[in-house]
């Protein structure tokens, strides 16, 4: 077997088109757009490459057929200053074969021990943690949108190797053609109706409040919880609701105000994922208009929780249950949305998973992230954050 670095065009076809082949009989896997991974790894789309660096190999058989794939990554100074400095590993793909993910495990490996990192955590994203991060070990149905799907016999691979459970991430269904239990929400109107609470969603007319209002909350929430945590960028954020304008519904985006300032917000989207498994990671002219049409046509009937994020001063408020009180009088209106996901809640924040059962969700997958420990010297500890508190999709 021969490992190939991605270089050119021909490698980054065979890079992108590998899983194609691998999920070809598999009908719950959807295929991510060719861009959206291509955008991870040019310095122009992702500022973390200003700092950090990426590398991604393909592997193939002796006949020079494609039967893998890994990307290894870090974020500069950031990544080297934690506690155990990590690197992370992606995008990993692999026929059912221990030794060729062997292969591709320790060409990764080697890639961060060059760099003297003691460990690597995968499969993990090269960016937000909301999206493509664990490794799917529960669950095998059609993800949401940004939620890792992978092989069962996956798991196996990185734990044979020498991969530690670093965090477990549930996600719950939410049944809306279900009704929910009433106790939690008298206790959700009782929340919206205290003094100086007051609720709005997203509206586009004024994008850029809501944006600086976002940007306040989630700096404030993370604060204590990331030891690497850096303030969040507003022009990020606001490239992000760009790109992502196609799905956003205005009323499933909310925010949390206590007299006029910003304390919490929560953010849904419709799962595009039930139109991406139609356009095959393409998005050319024709998958636009079928995009559309599909869009237009009820296509949509299910939708993702993506990322929440309370400031500590209210994080035991209740005010949570507050904003999913306004987002049941949205549903209400939309009956087409008849399934909700509530991905992801790590295993270390028992608050969140408590308020997903408290409104009815149930327990549907589960992902693993794992770490390897490059440096033996160094003492594996599972993750546990100071804060549990936080944003759920994001790792809260």
């Amino acid at each position: 077997m021969e490992i190939k670095k991605v270089v050119d065009k021909a490698t980054v076809r065979a890079f992108l088109d590998l899983p194609k082949m691998l999920y070809k009989d598999d009908s719950h896997w959807v295929c991510p757009l060719d861009r959206s991974v291509e955008k991870l790894f040019d310095p122009e789309t992702n500022d973390l490459l200003k700092e950090g660096e990426a590398e991604r190999w393909i592997l193939l058989d002796p006949i020079s057929q494609v039967i893998g794939r890994v990307s290894a990554f870090h974020r500069g100074e950031r990544d080297k200053k934690q506690k155990t400095p990590a690197a992370g590993l992606g995008h990993f793909e692999c026929i059912d074969d221990p030794k060729a993910a062997e292969i591709l495990f320790d060409t990764a490996v080697n890639w961060a021990r060059e760099r003297g990192f003691a460990a690597i955590d995968g499969p993990i994203n090269f960016g937000e943690n909301n999206t493509h991060w664990g490794l799917l070990v529960e669950g095998f149905t059609q993800p949401g949108y940004g939620m890792n799907y992978h092989h069962a016999y996956y798991r196996s691979f990185f734990e044979n190797y020498g991969f530690n459970l670093y965090f477990r991430q549930f996600s719950y269904h939410l049944d809306m053609t279900k009704e929910f239990p009433p106790r939690f929400w008298k206790i959700a109107e009782w929340v919206c109706k205290k003094p100086g609470y007051s609720f709005e969603h997203f509206k586009w007319s004024q994008s850029e409040k809501y944006i600086r209002d976002l940007a306040e909350v989630y700096d404030l929430a993370w604060a204590d919880f990331k030891e690497d945590h850096s303030p969040l960028d507003p022009e990020k954020i606001r490239a992000g609701m760009e790109e992502a304008k196609p799905i956003i519904d205005e009323e499933m985006v909310w925010f949390a105000y206590y007299e006029g300032k910003p304390i919490a917000f929560y953010i849904m989207f419709p799962d595009a994922n039930q139109i991406l498994k139609h356009l095959n990671g393409k998005l050319h002219w024709w998958n636009k208009l079928k995009f559309y049409w599909l869009k237009k046509s009820g296509a949509m009937t299910r939708a993702r929780a993506q990322a929440a994020g309370v400031i500590p001063k209210f994080q035991k408020s209740g005010i949570e249950s507050g904003i999913f009180w306004q987002l049941k009088h949205v549903m209400e209106r939309k009956p087409h949305i008849t399934e909700v996901e509530l991905s992801w809640v790590g295993d270390f924040n028992p608050r969140m998973i408590s308020l997903y059962e408290a409104v009815g969700g149930k327990h549907a997958k589960t992902h693993h992230t794992y770490r390897y420990m490059i440096d033996p010297s160094v003492p594996f500890e599972r993750f546990m954050p100071e804060k549990l508190e936080g944003e759920n999709g994001s790792g809260g």
